[in-house]
């Protein structure tokens, strides 16, 4: 087996992922993949395509995808929390796919483009499972069940929020427009895009499931039950009252269906809409993502006070030194969880680990 990662390791992060979202764990989570000289020879796939992803062209057999995922999996290996995780990459707002729109594939991103756009009056959006992308999801998702058996988890693709994904098909300006002219037009879609969304979630849960070690998505949690990291990247275009009308009913709706719902929060154009999401009982924490040209993770210390004052989880990634920082500002790491991404040494990572009490 050339994955290394043992049924015991399995059980050690489930059980500190179990007591940190109660909220009853004294330590953060802290995520480490170190590199290792793997023990399986390399895939045929050719070593310049990206990383796990779903985007590979459609003639590409699946199984050699899935075993370019295996590969790259073999070169790693993992301290703290960490654990194998794959994310098969559609790119951001994948849903608009499964609703009609085409991707069209950049260097490294994904967009979407929908079809004439027309009267907003006439447009439905509605989950079609046929379309080729989703069944190109779904045969990664079995395959890689069916290679792993349990021993890797695979991700929920990045599916998008609500405003997101209806911006895919009212694109550039044409949606704000459209908050102003037709408001009640758009809240359909919203509602409509809720049920697709969750069609989708369902529908990938059933594919991945009971194989599947528990669940995660774009942004690494873990989590043994269903957990998304929801989102709203238009917030940050529209007013506080907007967000309320537009979005947050939409997100409260489907936090109370996730067992563990974090939100991811980007930008300091949307930070005017954390306390109405700080106020969404069944929300579990926040990711909050200052932005291009803003002060770095570690700089917001009035961000990270308000959601721990409101008794929900924050999440970092990056350099080892944003957790440093957090501790020294707030007194504690407790309910954090850092994604190490500037460890390679495993000296190093073994005495960041125990300056912050995680096993090693």
């Amino acid at each position: 087996m050339s994955i290394e990662f043992s049924a015991e390791g399995w059980a050690r992060v489930r059980a500190s992922a179990q007591a940190w979202w109660r909220g009853e764990l004294d330590r953060p989570l802290v995520q480490v993949r170190l590199p290792r000289e793997p023990d399986r020879p390399p895939p045929q796939l050719p070593a310049d395509l990206y990383s796990p992803q779903a985007m590979y062209d459609l003639e590409v057999p699946i199984d050699q995808v899935v075993d370019r995922w295996d590969y790259l999996l073999a070169r790693e290996r993992y301290l703290g929390d960490g654990y194998p995780y794959v994310h098969p990459n559609m790119g951001p707002g994948a849903l608009a796919a499964f609703l009609g729109a085409r991707p069209q594939v950049g260097a490294r991103t994904v967009w979407f483009q929908a079809p004439d756009p027309g009267d907003i009056a006439d447009l439905r959006l509605r989950f079609d499972p046929d379309t080729v992308w989703f069944q190109r999801l779904l045969a990664f998702c079995e395959e890689a069940a069916k290679r792993w058996e349990g021993r890797v988890l695979v991700a929920t693709p990045d599916l998008g929020g609500n405003l997101d994904v209806v911006q895919s098909f009212r694109p550039g300006p044409q949606l704000f427009l459209d908050l102003i002219d037709t408001p009640e037009e758009v809240e359909r879609l919203v509602w409509e895009v809720y049920e697709a969304w969750w069609q989708a979630f369902d529908a990938i849960r059933e594919a991945l499931q009971p194989a599947n070690p528990g669940y995660s998505a774009w942004c690494k949690m873990y989590s043994e039950t269903p957990y998304y990291i929801l989102q709203c990247d238009a917030s940050a275009m529209i007013s506080p009252d907007m967000f309320a009308r537009f979005a947050l009913p939409e997100i409260e709706a489907s936090a109370r269906r996730l067992d563990n719902p974090f939100y991811h929060l980007d930008g300091v154009d949307a930070l005017p809409n954390l306390d109405a999401l700080l106020g969404i009982d069944a929300l579990k924490g926040v990711q909050w993502v200052p932005g291009a040209g803003q002060p770095e993770r570690d700089q917001w210390p009035e961000v990270y006070r308000k959601i721990r004052a409101a008794g929900k989880l924050s999440q970092l990634s990056g350099r080892c030194a944003y957790l440093d920082a957090v501790r020294a500002q707030l007194g504690s790491a407790r309910g954090f969880v850092l994604f190490a991404d500037d460890l390679t040494d495993e000296h190093e990572a073994r005495a960041f680990l125990d300056r912050h009490q995680v096993p090693a």
